[in-house]
């Protein structure tokens, strides 16, 4: 009986230490090609369906920084991944107004999931915060908004330009991964995970 208990806390122990993954989802770039990932139907079902699919895949906190262009994901204060990310054109400094192409720099959250025909897939971030209203309010500002984690465009749909867009900042101020990275992200983010942006 000793040896039944013993064996069972050896199992849970070492289930308890085993090294957390982003679940694998199918991608298959020859369809993102024919322009399938960019058809907002196709993702709009997807979202309905597939919330709860990968429960244990779950991601519960983002953090993204900007100098390093990485983004890490953690579960359970566990880091399960890092991602490589392009920033805004003009990725120095934190967001100030609209247009600035900056990324902001701040503690926010992702509050809804969108399909786009433009960018396939993004995640809105709850820029801009009411900090940053006041503080562009003060200068006369508009402090932008329509901040996203985003896939690629269209016409790297493929990711065989994924060297390309990654050598180099190009967003109007939001974080661009790969369309493989958002695939994953899609069934491992809900809505309300905290994402921190430093420099």
């Amino acid at each position: 009986m000793k040896n039944i208990y013993f064996l069972f806390f050896i199992t849970l122990f070492f289930a308890s230490c085993s090294e957390p993954t982003l679940p694998e989802v199918d991608f298959d770039p020859k369809d993102s090609v024919q322009g399938k990932w960019y058809k907002t139907q196709e993702c709009h079902k997807e979202m309905a369906i597939g919330d709860d699919i990968i429960a244990e895949g779950r991601v519960d906190e983002i953090i993204i920084y900007k100098s390093k262009r990485k983004m890490n994901l953690y579960r359970n204060g566990l880091l399960v991944d890092t991602l490589p990310v392009s920033l805004g054109k003009n990725p120095e400094g934190h967001k100030e107004k609209r247009g600035d192409y900056r990324t902001p720099e701040g503690q926010y959250w992702i509050k809804r999931k969108l399909c786009s025909q433009k960018y396939y897939r993004s995640l809105c971030i709850s820029y801009p915060h009411p900090n940053d209203v006041k503080k562009a309010s003060a200068k006369g500002l508009n402090p932008g908004g329509d901040i996203t984690i985003h896939a690629q465009p269209t016409w790297n749909a493929s990711g065989d330009g994924d060297n390309y867009t990654f050598s180099k900042d190009w967003t109007q101020g939001c974080i661009a991964v790969s369309n493989r990275d958002m695939q994953r992200l899609w069934y491992a983010v809900r809505e309300g995970v905290s994402i921190t942006i430093k420099k």
